[in-house]
């Protein structure tokens, strides 16, 4: 998924708006952006979502559109309320982003608000949209499939140590979107003449754990899934990876870069 592709689905939600003059017109339009993580830790995809409503369709928050950022802060719990509050704002679109809790949301609170979301998994097989051609109702968006790329991955991180006896999988158990990795982990993982592990996570003291069985059974090479949780939790997991010397891929490059700067700051000491 590119971000523009994601963007211009946005504006062409927003075309029918007038582009009002800040002299002329006191109340501006309204996208409302509906997301399960943290401001702080999305400000890149902020950045991009602001740079590229100004490329594509010319809109500039505070100038002829407003932007009203709603962000749970990995608390799921907080998205229905949120999400309400857009509604009750009137917002003229809810762009859906941080996983398929902050799609489902959306569809819960509004049924003619445009929804437009990304989604690392499959939209029509987690209900999101009735088909590709046609998504149907108020819903649309786009679709990087991440979630189904753990064996892919699992590929190139073998590239990298393939030396690696046993391999594992990190999956959050609560995200539904899921439903494949394990299967297709196991699956590449056979193919590849590898012992393999399958380690559940949903919370900061079970990613630990985790990680003290990655040890205990000499696991040498570690796939961590796409997932908002197991990416809102980036740090600990690097910090863990480097602390017990397990190479690990993330769906991610924020994962990466926090690496990055966790051994340039080691090496500045």
């Amino acid at each position: 998924m590119r971000r523009r592709d994601f963007i211009k689905v946005i504006v062409g939600a927003a075309a029918t708006w007038p582009l009002p003059a800040r002299t002329q017109q006191a109340t501006l339009p309204t996208i409302g952006f509906l997301s399960s993580r943290s401001g702080d830790e999305s400000a890149a995809h902020e950045k991009a979502f602001l740079l590229g409503l100004k490329e594509t369709g010319g809109y500039v928050d505070g100038e002829n559109v407003h932007i009203a950022f709603r962000w749970a802060e990995g608390q799921n719990n907080r998205l229905p309320a949120l999400a309400a509050d857009l509604v009750e704002r009137r917002v003229g679109v809810i762009a859906a982003a941080g996983g398929g809790p902050s799609i489902n949301a959306a569809k819960a609170a509004t049924a003619t608000i445009p929804i437009v979301f990304t989604f690392g998994g499959d939209p029509v097989k987690a209900g999101f949209v009735a088909s590709f051609n046609e998504p149907g109702a108020n819903v649309t968006g786009v679709s990087w499939f991440g979630s189904n790329l753990a064996a892919k991955n699992l590929e190139l991180l073998l590239q990298v140590v393939p030396g690696a006896a046993v391999v594992a999988l990190l999956l959050n158990p609560n995200n539904p979107e899921i439903a494949l990795q394990p299967l297709e982990f196991e699956q590449a993982a056979r193919k590849l003449n590898r012992q393999f592990d399958i380690l559940n996570a949903s919370s900061e003291s079970q990613i630990a754990s985790s990680f003290a069985a990655l040890v205990e059974r000499h696991v040498g090479a570690l796939v961590v899934g796409s997932d908002p949780f197991l990416f809102s939790r980036r740090q600990q997991i690097v910090a863990l990876a480097a602390r017990h010397a397990i190479p690990v891929i993330h769906p991610y490059r924020e994962s990466v870069c926090r690496g990055r700067a966790d051994e340039l700051r080691k090496q500045r000491r």
